[in-house]
């Protein structure tokens, strides 16, 4: 199935549109926080290696990667999420061959096949919603050289709980866009009015909500939209990511995990080239 007859039937949240809205907050300083980011997790250059960004998204850290001096190839199955790299691209790096741009499937074997393989595979948030989350981080797996790394990041499991935000989420997408927005207001409510409270306590009015992010250079709405909408939506514990990649050869370099909360967990796999 095609995404737009994906996003028609309610089966797939559209990531591209949410991320379009989010480029109009994109400015330097978010963008030195993605950069930030990316050095705190791989190294503080990336300068000569060649970087594959699954499941682009916005754009924002293919045009971090770039601007840490990788090669970077982007590619996003959202229409609009290409779009949107693009449209970073074109404010950022106009006509730069060291940046490419395509839309293609993390479960599309012949196209990921097409690619070859790459120093540093990052993927952040994006293979639990592919709809066959296991065989997309398999098929990551494969497109790392040796000696190369992979940096993921995958929703907790929180058992029942994980279980209910999948029906949050297909609810979602299942609505009118009336009711879809009333939806993420509830849980923005749900979810930030004591933080919103100890602010304004501390007379500093929705300080939290305008810092929200801030390592990663995102902003509170657009995650939170993105949370509440994610669908196709799967999750995993901390160990099955490790044990999945041991079995591939992969050795774990770092580890952030979320201490039992429903964020992402993330991980950095180095390649040993070999498989146990």
């Amino acid at each position: 199935m095609r995404h737009s007859s994906e996003v028609e039937t309610g089966l797939r949240f559209e990531f591209g549109e949410n991320w379009s809205r989010f480029l109009r907050v994109v400015n330097d300083e978010r963008i030195r926080q993605a950069e930030n980011s990316l050095s705190a997790m791989l190294s503080p250059s990336l300068r000569g290696k060649t970087f594959l960004d699954v499941g682009s998204g916005s754009g924002l850290f293919s045009l971090a990667a770039r601007r840490l001096g990788a090669q970077v190839h982007s590619f996003d199955y959202d229409p609009q999420s290409v779009a949107c790299a693009c449209e970073l691209k074109r404010r950022y790096f106009p006509d730069d061959p060291f940046w490419t741009i395509e839309q293609g499937s993390a479960l599309d074997s012949a196209y990921l096949s097409s690619l070859g393989t790459f120093d540093v595979v990052y993927s952040w948030g994006v293979l639990h919603h592919t709809g066959n989350m296991w065989q997309a981080l398999d098929n990551a797996s494969r497109l790392v050289s040796d000696n190369g790394k992979l940096f993921i990041a995958i929703y907790n499991d929180q058992g029942k709980i994980s279980r209910r935000w999948t029906i949050v989420k297909w609810l979602y997408n299942q609505s009118p866009k009336p009711l879809r927005f009333m939806l993420v207001l509830a849980v923005c409510v749900m979810s930030w009015w004591r933080r919103w409270l100890q602010d304004l306590i501390r007379l500093r009015p929705f300080e939290s909500w305008r810092n929200w992010g801030h390592e990663r250079g995102m902003s509170a709405w657009s995650d939170t939209v993105d949370w509440v909408g994610g669908y196709p939506f799967e999750v995993a514990k901390p160990e099955a990511i490790f044990d999945f990649y041991r079995q591939r050869g992969f050795v774990l370099e770092k580890l952030h995990t979320q201490g039992g909360t429903l964020g992402c967990n993330e991980f950095v796999f180095s390649k040993s080239g070999r498989t146990s």
